[in-house]
């Protein structure tokens, strides 16, 4: 064959290979991180409506007339529960990415959002606000589930140049699920007073997209040769993800990790806390992790209608502006998927914090003047500049912070620490989140900016770039402030770059 034959030979290769990793990470993340921004974002528009049937249930059933603290305690309860139900599913999705696979695992996992489905749309006519709480509990498993099992899936489906491309789509689909659930919660489509029982049960049509497109797609290579030992599936699964033979590099890098794996016992969470060695490296995952939700931005699409109406904009254009904001995290994840090998994740987490710092700041003077026009013009500008610093940075940087500064055996346990954090601050802020609003009222985003400036400080301060370097690089720097300096060479440093080994997968929140 002339070398002009074996070129279109391997154009049409790469071409094949392409189109079957992008239907993957498309059949994948619908059923996945989709659903983490498509359910942030549904809740916002039937406010009022999920508030009254709540008043109206305790009249009907004892008589009683709710104050206004207690329904608004009442519907944070029903919005944060989705937390805790993330929460359990962070610690469910390692157990069961083992026993069952990546694959089945997500599959398996659209049990949890079918429930919760049936429940929310039967709640009205059972006259039960408790199956909202059940069902936004259930939905919040299945994303917590999903966020784990997702990335880890794509990390070690992709071929390793396309690794960081296709881990940061996860974020892509996040936001774009987000956008869904606010086009899908407009007044004109489900998000008036006789549907929104249906908006609560839309999630599950991307999970049936899911269930009829994912079983096409092989299970994870690495999980079939690595965890089940099985080189055949493994060579099998490869061959259709690459639509060609198998590299014998990539096959090489493979069975080097399977042995690797078999000398390593992964660490569990609590023994992360004991060994000097990640010292560090734990701290940073859990500030950034807890900043991610503490800077108040997931919050916003929780309660964009209070920002809104704080910051004077009119009701019926409440929903057009909260769609701009949707948009806004949509558009600065794609820029931080096409920034982040050139700038760098330092400068586009630290970047991201800084920005925010100072939209907090703006935000801030505006609300304090909204006696003045076209101040409540500003207010909106300065949320949609917010959300857009942290897509660009903080995003999507986040969640594969600890796959480049953890090691194959300290990854899974670092992980589940850095989700359940997000997790739970996602439900604090989550349940006081509209307190502080009507509490603080003009100065309500000065927590939040005060928690991004002392972010940003840390991360100039402490956290080392990892673009373009090993994982044992990124130790070493670490190893300085581990030890404070002291132990540049000898035994320790040895062992630490012994245990050390390749990253070959990647895993996310």
């Amino acid at each position: 064959m002339t070398s002009h034959g074996q070129k279109n030979v391997r154009s049409e290769q790469q071409k094949g290979n392409a189109r079957t990793l992008v239907l993957m990470v498309t059949s994948a993340a619908v059923g996945g991180t989709l659903q983490y921004g498509y359910n942030l974002a549904i809740m916002n528009a039937p406010t009022v409506y999920i508030q009254n049937f709540v008043n109206e249930t305790f009249q009907m059933r004892w008589g009683i007339q709710l104050e206004v603290y207690q329904v608004t305690l009442i519907w944070t309860l029903i919005v944060s529960i989705f937390s805790l139900g993330g929460l359990t599913g962070a610690l469910l999705a390692g157990p069961m990415s083992i026993h069952f696979g990546r694959k089945k695992t997500m599959l398996l996992n659209n049990i949890f959002l079918m429930s919760s489905a049936l429940l929310a749309l039967t709640s009205q006519k059972a006259q039960s606000f408790e199956m909202i709480i059940i069902s936004r509990y259930l939905v919040g498993i299945n994303v917590g589930v999903s966020m784990n099992v997702q990335p880890m899936y794509f990390g070690e489906s992709a071929p390793k140049h396309l690794r960081g491309a296709v881990a940061l789509s996860s974020s892509v689909f996040t936001s774009f699920g987000l956008v869904l659930g606010q086009v899908v919660g407009l007044r004109e489509v489900l998000g008036c007073e006789s549907c929104w029982q249906y908006l609560l049960a839309s999630n599950a049509v991307p999970g049936f997209i899911q269930l009829l497109t994912l079983p096409w797609f092989p299970e994870s290579p690495r999980y079939l040769l690595i965890d089940r030992g099985d080189k055949d599936a493994c060579l099998k699964a490869l061959r259709r993800l690459r639509g060609c033979e198998v590299q014998k590099e990539e096959l090489d890098e493979m069975l080097q990790e399977q042995a690797e794996s078999e000398d390593r016992r992964a660490q569990q969470p609590w023994e992360l806390f004991s060994d000097r060695t990640v010292h560090w490296q734990l701290i940073s995952v859990a500030v950034i992790s807890s900043a991610m939700q503490l800077c108040g931005n997931d919050s916003i699409y929780f309660y964009a209608s209070y920002i809104f109406k704080e910051a004077g904009i009119s009701a019926e254009h409440t929903q057009y502006a909260t769609i701009g904001t949707g948009t806004c995290e949509f558009t600065a994840c794609i820029l931080c998927n096409l920034l982040i090998e050139q700038k760098g994740r330092r400068l586009l987490l630290m970047g991201g914090y800084v920005l925010m710092t100072g939209w907090a700041i703006v935000f801030t003077v505006a609300l304090s003047y909204q006696h003045v026009h076209w101040m409540s013009y500003l207010s909106m500008v300065c949320v949609f500049s917010y959300i857009f610093s942290f897509g660009i940075g903080p995003a999507g940087v986040t969640g594969i912070l600890p796959t480049e500064i953890f090691n194959q055996a300290a990854r899974p346990a670092a992980y589940m620490i850095a989700g359940s954090l997000m997790w739970l601050n996602l439900f604090i802020i989550g349940m006081i989140f509209p307190f502080i609003v009507s509490g603080l009222g003009q100065f309500c985003f000065v927590p939040f900016g005060g928690v991004c400036l002392l972010t940003a400080l840390y991360i100039g301060l402490v956290l080392p770039e990892t673009k373009g370097k090993t994982l044992a690089m990124i130790t070493s720097e670490f190893h300085r402030l581990n030890f404070h300096k002291k132990e540049k060479t000898g035994p320790k440093c040895k062992d630490i770059h012994y245990q050390l080994g390749e990253v070959h997968h990647s895993t996310a929140l």
